[in-house]
């Protein structure tokens, strides 16, 4: 091969190289766009983001790349939630196994086997802040429909948790009044007004102070004045269903 071969060769290889250093990582991508729309769904509201402010947040130049790697809102939202889901998963069952080989039955552990594997996410300085903010958003949103599988899922940590958390109360309690629910609305409102403001040194005297709210709620009485308005409800005639358009 002649110099001018050789020196032209190489040449096309350093500008193969560079082109190739420079092309964008479809891994890295994704991870930039995660960490762009969480921490806007976080500040500004799932509703209130574009694709298009998620993309130019990430800094990616490609304005489909979104799209491409997930499809829509949801699909973002659902990576954003998949990225600390097997974290808290795993924090949560370890627990879980504790209380039912544990010799306690106590509610107030079951309750902490709840909340403290979400709030270890205030510790969490790769968004576990932001994603609290939006789990807070996503249970007083019943409309958005991006989590709702897990409930039925029996391998779902927050179904076992449900399951374990029934025998604890009043049949009422459970089937009309959903005050698991409550105190799994409550527990993400309370760890999200938390992760909106400065960390905190420790947050354990917070997390404490939140299992012992959540035990409150779920083990509250009911009042005389429950229980005659949920009987005077259970006796009133069914509302009548609502036309069907085009009858």
């Amino acid at each position: 091969m002649h110099e001018h071969d050789i020196v032209e060769d190489a040449g096309r290889r350093a500008v193969w190289t560079r082109e190739r250093d420079l092309a964008p990582n479809p891994e890295a991508t994704q991870q930039q766009l995660i960490g762009a729309a969480e921490t806007l769904f976080a500040t500004r509201g799932i509703d209130a983001v574009s694709l298009r402010e998620i993309t130019v947040a990430a800094g990616v130049r490609n304005s489909t790349a979104l799209q491409y790697h997930f499809g829509d809102r949801e699909g973002i939202l659902r990576a954003v939630l998949r990225k600390h889901y097997p974290d808290v998963e795993l924090r949560r069952h370890a627990l879980l196994d504790e209380y039912e080989t544990g010799a306690t039955s106590e509610l107030r552990p079951l309750v902490a086997a709840f909340v403290r594997p979400a709030a270890s996410k205030l510790a969490d300085q790769d968004g576990g802040r932001e994603y609290l903010r939006i789990m807070a958003q996503l249970v007083n949103r019943p409309e958005i429909r991006v989590a709702e599988p897990v409930r039925s899922d029996r391998n779902d940590s927050t179904y076992r948790w449900r399951q374990l958390v029934a025998p604890h109360l009043p049949e009422v309690a459970v089937t009309r009044l959903h005050r698991r629910f409550t105190a799994i609305r409550v527990t993400f409102i309370e760890l999200a007004r938390r992760a909106e403001v400065r960390p905190a040194r420790d947050d354990r005297l917070f997390t404490s102070h939140l299992i012992d709210l959540v035990t409150g709620v779920l083990d509250a009485p009911l009042s005389e004045e429950t229980l005659r308005l949920l009987d005077t409800k259970a006796r009133a005639p069914a509302r009548p269903a609502a036309p069907t358009a085009g009858r």
